[in-house]
């Protein structure tokens, strides 16, 4: 598991036996090479027909410091599609639901709008389509990633800061990071166990990202 920052260490069955691996997807973004350059976020609206003023991922910018001694920061957001997803449980007609891969998918046909998981959210990542009336959020590109392919936000990255792949499998390279590289996730006190993993993550940056909820709440 990962809390806070540390090495992510697999889950082990009874008797310290490896426990049964499924596919499990997640994401390492590694902040030392990203350059806020948003390419991640044209690629998926552009890949998922995104409509203007919502967004399935973005980077943060954060800077901090007095000049001269300023700082830049880059975090890039999206859903973490969680192992423990709040916004499943509080899903009045269960329009949300997770694949057994960990993605988590919402059901349009189910979804009625009424924003319940939107607010239960802890990382502000779902929004209500305004054209369609219903809640979307990043899946992971799901429909690319069952025909073989990464999402188009890691295909796309010029910094290569964003990694995907079979956290289950110890061959995949997201598999290697999380063994070798001290990560950490957001707001690891929610217990909602993230599978979006950060490298370098400005712990200051992080919680700026509050500043951003405020002003999408105003």
């Amino acid at each position: 598991m990962a809390t806070g920052e540390g090495t992510f260490v697999p889950e082990r069955g009874s008797a310290g036996h490896e426990a049964p691996q499924k596919k499990r997807y997640a994401m390492v973004i590694d902040l030392r090479r990203c350059i806020g350059c948003q390419s991640c976020t044209v690629a998926c609206k552009e890949e998922n027909n995104v409509p203007p003023g919502v967004y399935r991922t973005w980077v943060k910018v954060v800077e901090k410091g007095k000049y001269p001694h300023v700082s830049r920061s880059f975090v890039p957001i999206l859903c973490n599609n969680c192992v423990k997803p709040i916004c499943l449980l509080n899903c009045p007609v269960q329009a949300t639901y997770q694949r057994e891969d960990g993605i988590v998918m919402i059901d349009q046909h189910r979804c009625i709008g009424c924003k319940y998981c939107i607010a239960s959210c802890p990382y502000g990542v779902r929004y209500v389509n305004p054209l369609k009336k219903y809640v979307q959020k990043c899946t992971f590109c799901h429909h690319r990633v069952d025909n073989g392919l990464v999402p188009a936000c890691v295909e796309t990255c010029i910094g290569r800061a964003r990694i995907f792949g079979d956290m289950n499998d110890p061959s995949s390279e997201v598999s290697q990071i999380l063994a070798t590289e001290p990560v950490s996730v957001l707001k690891p006190e929610m217990g909602t166990e993230p599978r979006v993993f950060y490298v370098g993550l400005d712990l200051d940056a992080a919680d700026a990202l509050k500043t951003w909820q405020r002003a999408q709440e105003a």
